[in-house]
């Protein structure tokens, strides 16, 4: 027990995160076996997941090599988004009935109207171009964040960014779980059509390939709803932006007068581009809260168990632009 102790306390907050959410999404899989037609090879990945988790924890521990702290904290990157296509194959299967008629109804309840209708009133293609740019570089966002916390703050405050995002998305991911929607570029307009009624300039249509692409929509695809990834609610763009945006301002950091514009547009564009109901946003700012309220605790409770220093925000400390 003291040698398993000894090992794992090696490990990152994040690391633990990780580890937690691919054995739930595991035991998930098992309990659902009959209706995910690739459960078996869902789980050999998450156990190959949690197997490089482990493995880069001891070889950072026995051969301190530069190269693998590095890849310690910037595996994720690649391991959101992994994580995101295997719930594709999990939450449709489980969840077949979408939330759709709900989301509409509150949102209609809400603003007599329905917001994507009402914003196609005002759209014009510079500004849908603009838009559905800021909304393109959306997985940048966290990344940047971390890169100007990696050269002006402390080791502490770098890995809880780490830990709050990498928390946040997880969280918004069961989300998806529990009401899955498709979105009102399927509901209130017609997806074929997007491109003519919603048009842009140069990149608009591009751009938007690309995101179909990544949402499981080849170009060409029949009846695209019905394959489309459920991950409407809440609006992971929102938490995470709001979630970036915090962390910026929280942490003291330069690049909150980036984050703060462009993460307010980045928003704005998830229902003016079709993406999203309003709903989905408040949805999502709730996460938020509830996000970095628990994250924090859990964070600490982890530090505090392997050792290690405590993050608290009033211990920030401003550097100058030479790092000191």
């Amino acid at each position: 027990m003291e040698n398993f102790r000894a090992f794992i306390i090696k490990m990152k907050a994040f690391d633990l995160v990780i580890i937690i959410f691919f054995i739930m999404l595991s035991i998930v899989n098992l309990i659902f076996l009959e209706k995910i037609s690739v459960w078996d090879q869902l789980i050999i990945i998450n156990m190959g997941v949690i197997s490089l988790i482990l493995i880069i924890t001891f070889l950072e521990e026995k051969y301190n090599s530069r190269l693998v702290t590095i890849f310690h904290y910037w595996y994720i990157a690649p391991l959101v988004l992994l994580t995101f296509k295997e719930l594709y194959f999990m939450i449709h299967p489980i969840r077949p009935q979408d939330y759709d008629w709900l989301f509409i109804k509150i949102d209609y309840w809400i603003f007599g109207a329905n917001p994507t209708e009402v914003l196609q009133k005002i759209a014009f293609p510079l500004l849908t171009e603009l838009l559905q740019m800021i909304y393109g570089i959306f997985y940048l966002l966290p990344i940047m964040l971390c890169l100007f916390l990696l050269r002006n703050k402390e080791r502490v405050v770098f890995e809880y960014a780490i830990f709050s995002i990498i928390y946040g998305f997880y969280l918004s991911y069961i989300g998806y779980f529990a009401l899955p929607g498709v979105g009102p570029r399927f509901t209130l307009h017609n997806f074929e059509m997007i491109n003519v009624q919603l048009p842009g300039l140069w990149l608009t249509n591009y751009l938007r390939d690309f995101v179909n692409i990544g949402e499981s929509i080849s170009p060409g695809t029949l009846n695209p709803a019905a394959i489309v990834q459920r991950d409407v609610f809440p609006s992971g763009h929102t938490m995470i932006t709001l979630l970036v945006m915090y962390l910026s301002v929280k942490l003291k950091s330069r690049s909150k007068y980036f984050f703060i514009p462009v993460g307010t547009l980045l928003i704005f564009s998830t229902v003016y581009l079709w993406y999203h109901y309003v709903i989905d946003l408040a949805g999502g700012a709730l996460f938020m809260i509830f996000s970095v309220w628990s994250g924090k605790y859990i964070f600490n409770w982890w530090q505090r168990y392997v050792g290690q220093e405590e993050f608290h925000y009033e211990n920030i400390k401003l550097k100058d632009k030479n790092g000191r």
